[in-house]
């Protein structure tokens, strides 16, 4: 069986190790030993991160529904089991852009919700 020299694929392996710790500070953008463990943990903290967002956006907008509701003199709970009874279907994210640009909307949406409870 012919030899295999490995040089080349290996370094080639480190290179793009190293490539992707771009950024990175000390020796964790430049050594190859310290790179590899940071972009590990760098994926890792991004597939976690990417979970988390879609939390912390859905607060956002369920803070951001029940402040405008408050104002309205209703509270979020409330409001979701009015929309609910009445057969409105519409999400939060819309709702809360509403709530933030489009006022009139919103405050309809709430009256044709207030008519259920």
């Amino acid at each position: 069986m012919t030899r295999v020299k490995r040089g080349v694929t290996a370094h080639r392996r480190h290179h793009d190790v190293v490539k992707a710790a771009k950024g990175f500070r000390g020796l964790r953008h430049k050594v190859y030993a310290s790179a590899k463990p940071a972009i590990l943990q760098q994926g890792l903290n991004s597939y976690i991160g990417r979970k988390l967002r879609k939390r912390v956006f859905r607060r956002l907008w369920i803070t951001r529904v029940n402040a405008a509701c408050r104002s309205l003199g209703i509270t979020y709970s409330r409001l979701i089991d009015a929309l609910t009874k009445q057969d409105i279907t519409i999400n939060r994210k819309v709702l809360a852009d509403m709530a933030v640009n489009d006022v009139e909307t919103f405050k309809a949406i709430v009256e044709q919700a207030k008519k259920g409870l």
